[in-house]
């Protein structure tokens, strides 16, 4: 916490032998205050151990904070809920961006901007065509977006505040296309170019679904879902992969490079691919008639099952986007009519069993966001393997904002974390002659 940022009112005292040291505490706006640890190893000697940095603060941020407890996510202060309910994809991305929500004349030369920069260079098209037919579309992402940088050498100067926005601008507007354009190349269909005439959201799925044969006509109720999913996913603090588009732009990295490694960052399951291994558990299941078999499994503390989909390591409490994505998926089912899918049947069960059962409603199972957002996806006709590729799509405005945040702020440093060495020490080279 940067002391002129924060407030300093109380000290940490550290005792170690027969020697103590005191360390500014700092608050922040809201949440838990956090004690300075910059001076412990200039002071003591040692390091803080803290695997996967959970009670670690990296930097100071105003873009989103979230209270696992209370199932609390704002943007910029904003609730998730409202910005769901009342705005859309573009009008979140300007707030995380610009720390406001835009005015109506503001709105209106965003969503331009935005629009008029979704076309991507020609010779794309041809890069993709160097990956197999059978890759991964996340795999196609990574690549890609990557290089963007070696197509846009007028936006990678990270010291120039101009080509830091128009960076930001072409990688929220370029995402989508580039996703389509993934998802086309994997099941062998031509490219469709974006249309400014339509909004963000019917715009991808127009790129996703448009065929040259026939022209595709928007479901106005998936086009919202689709921009909810987006909102919902926009940005969630500190995770893995925005820790690792910070990591890679502390060391001047473009902002396309840093990117590409929070899209790989994003692919492991652990992560963005939570929403594809829970719809994998399901078809897992099968049928409804073998989940109590299942639900016993989960509930035996001897058997390695887990019913992925349900709980969050950071929200304590009910899942706040969940709330908002079980609306959007039954809304969705409804539309689409697609109640009698066996798969989709399997999950409405699996979700009135953790909403009813004691056994999850005591250790706060309740089927999270990722949960609700795999079943949405795949009735709207995405396979499982493009569900990470739509999450990094929405994503991208939370990793651009991150990293616009961390390049502007003065006192940031090239990330290095330390570590507990516990391997062997100093010894000898032997000569391969006398090893035996």
């Amino acid at each position: 916490m940067d002391a002129k940022s924060g407030t300093n009112t109380k000290t940490a005292k550290l005792t170690v032998g027969d020697k103590d040291y005191s360390f500014p505490i700092y608050g922040g706006s809201i949440g838990p205050e956090v004690i300075d640890i910059g001076k412990l190893y200039a002071q003591t000697g040692m390091f803080t151990y803290d695997p996967g940095f959970t009670s670690t603060g990296s930097c100071e941020s105003k873009i989103t904070y979230i209270d696992g407890d209370e199932g609390v996510l704002l943007y910029r202060g904003v609730p998730i809920e409202q910005l769901a309910e009342h705005g859309d994809f573009l009008e979140t991305c300007y707030l995380l961006l610009y720390g406001e929500l835009p005015t109506p004349q503001q709105k209106s030369d965003f969503d331009n901007r935005v629009t008029r920069h979704t076309m991507v260079h020609e010779q794309m098209s041809r890069f993709l065509q160097g990956f197999r037919r059978d890759a991964h579309p996340m795999a196609v992402m990574t690549g890609s977006v990557g290089a963007l940088s070696a197509f846009y050498h007028d936006s990678t100067d990270i010291s120039d505040p101009l080509q830091r926005m128009v960076a930001s601008i072409r990688m929220i507007a370029k995402m989508p296309t580039l996703a389509a354009m993934a998802y086309k190349y994997t099941i062998g269909q031509p490219f469709v170019y974006p249309k400014n005439d339509l909004d963000y959201a019917t715009n991808f799925l127009r790129m996703c679904y448009a065929v040259p044969a026939e022209e595709y006509k928007a479901n106005p109720v998936l086009a919202r879902a689709m921009d909810r999913i987006f909102i919902l996913h926009a940005d969630h603090e500190q995770n893995a992969s925005t820790s690792t588009v910070r990591l890679a732009g502390s060391t001047g990295a473009n902002p396309f490079a840093c990117i590409a490694a929070g899209i790989a960052a994003l692919w492991g399951p652990a992560h963005g691919g939570a929403n594809e291994a829970a719809l994998k558990m399901i078809s897992e299941i099968g049928t409804v008639d073998r989940i109590p078999e299942f639900i016993k499994r989960s509930k035996d503390p001897k058997d390695n099952f887990r019913l992925m989909g349900f709980g969050h390591r950071v929200y304590k409490n009910y899942d706040p986007r969940a709330k908002i994505m079980q609306k959007t998926a039954h809304e969705v089912l409804s539309e689409l009519g697609h109640r009698d899918d066996p798969q989709l049947q399997v999950a409405m069960e699996l979700e009135r069993i953790a909403l009813s059962d004691e056994y999850f409603i005591e250790k706060k199972l309740y089927p999270n966001v990722d949960f609700y957002s795999g079943i949405t996806l795949k009735a709207m006709g995405f396979p499982t393997s493009m569900f990470t590729v739509l999450f990094a799509v929405a994503r991208a405005v939370g990793w651009i904002a991150q990293w616009k945040e961390m390049i502007e702020d003065p006192t940031q440093r090239i990330g290095r974390p330390r570590q507990l060495y516990t391997g062997a020490t100093k010894r000898d080279y032997i000569p391969i002659s006398r090893r035996k």
